[in-house]
């Protein structure tokens, strides 16, 4: 017989009998962790959304009423949106030193705190939604993604992901890589170089500014996220063209901020109900864009004189080679991004020679 065969069918034989045991040996790790269940904890959580805000705000309410249930009302998390007890782009500082112990917000807000952040949030032309979670859970990107947040007193869990964004707003036409020159275009992080390298400028403006800003001119186009959320802020009204793909966001994972030094203060069961509620609300929230957003693309397109054009294929293998470039740029000044795109790599690679063959777009059946 095939040794490797043998292996699994020795492996499968014994799995009966290791799950007769597991209920023992769980209980043995309770008992030994020494679990006070009458002692309670009161934690905060900011979040980088606008109060209450849909899907993302939402989301984070929904995390911390989870964690509450999971753990038997020991854990209460009072959500806080942004603004309300710190400036949106303040959670990290403020997890960091303890103001709050838990945020909600994502990773590549950071890069100025540290460039090797953005890399688990999305990449241009990098991984998808399932390939990025296959490589934050069992590639070793969780691993990294806490070994760069140790400095600052900081864990952080995937908890959610808007998945494949859009390529953006414009008032007009993008035929070819010559029509970005000279546009204002607002666009964060590494984004932002690419458009800039193309002979764009890329501007910076807070999401509550992006509807009036493109209205009156200020700038000539804009991303943001998908379908559903930019249907509610209303740029179908004011712009003719949305363009796709989003080659700078083909995924985007939204991070739970966790005060290192307060998650380790939890016995290990409540730990393990935070990081696994993470999990859930990843694949709830993760779920529940992709529904918002397929319903909405076709609000858009059958209610809206909106026209959907696909960026030219000159348009993104330009993107693609200043895209190479800006991140070229950080992982050879930071040597932890390095560490951490070189895993990523990896892991890119290995999962799309799969995916090529495995994953095709079909048609509906």
């Amino acid at each position: 017989m095939n040794p490797n065969r043998r292996d699994f069918i020795k492996k499968t034989a014994l799995a009966g009998t290791g799950a007769l045991l597991f209920g023992c040996t769980d209980n043995e790790k309770i008992e030994s962790a020494n679990v006070d269940f009458n002692k309670s904890y009161n934690w905060r959580m900011v979040t980088a959304w606008s109060p209450h805000f849909p899907l993302l705000g939402e989301g984070a309410e929904d995390l911390a009423k989870n964690i509450e249930t999971m753990s038997g009302g020991r854990i209460k998390i009072k959500v806080y949106g942004g603004g309300e007890l710190v400036p949106p782009l303040e959670t990290f500082d403020a997890v960091s030193q303890g103001v709050a112990e838990l945020g909600h917000s994502a990773s590549y807000y950071w890069a100025g705190k540290t460039p090797a952040a953005q890399f688990f949030t999305s990449l241009p032309f990098g991984m998808n939604t399932s390939q990025m979670n296959a490589w934050l859970y069992y590639g070793g990107g969780i691993d990294l993604w806490h070994e760069v947040y140790r400095q600052f007193n900081l864990v952080a869990f995937p908890c959610g992901n808007t998945g494949a964004q859009m390529g953006g707003w414009f008032n007009k036409e993008i035929n070819s890589i010559n029509d970005v020159k000279g546009l204002k275009i607002r666009f964060p992080g590494i984004g932002g170089k690419v458009i800039n390298k193309a002979g764009g400028s890329a501007v910076l403006s807070a999401g509550s500014e992006i509807y009036t800003n493109l209205e009156r001119g200020v700038i000539d186009a804009t991303d943001w996220i998908g379908p559903y959320h930019d249907y509610l802020m209303g740029f179908h009204e004011i712009a003719k063209y949305y363009y796709y793909p989003s080659w700078a966001e083909p995924t985007g994972v939204i991070e739970l901020l966790i005060n290192k030094s307060a998650y380790e203060s939890l016995p290990i069961d409540l730990q393990s109900i935070v990081k696994e509620a993470a999990s859930i609300q990843n694949a709830k929230l993760t779920g529940l864009f992709k529904k918002r957003n397929a319903e909405y693309y076709n609000k858009l397109k059958n209610e809206t004189k909106v026209e959907f054009r696909k960026f030219p294929d000159d348009v993104l293998n330009s993107f693609k080679k200043f895209s190479k470039e800006a991140i070229d740029e950080i992982v050879q000044s930071d040597s932890m991004s390095y560490k951490v795109f070189e895993s990523y790599k990896k892991y890119h690679e290995l999962f799309y020679s799969w995916d090529d063959i495995v994953e095709p777009n079909y048609q509906p059946l």
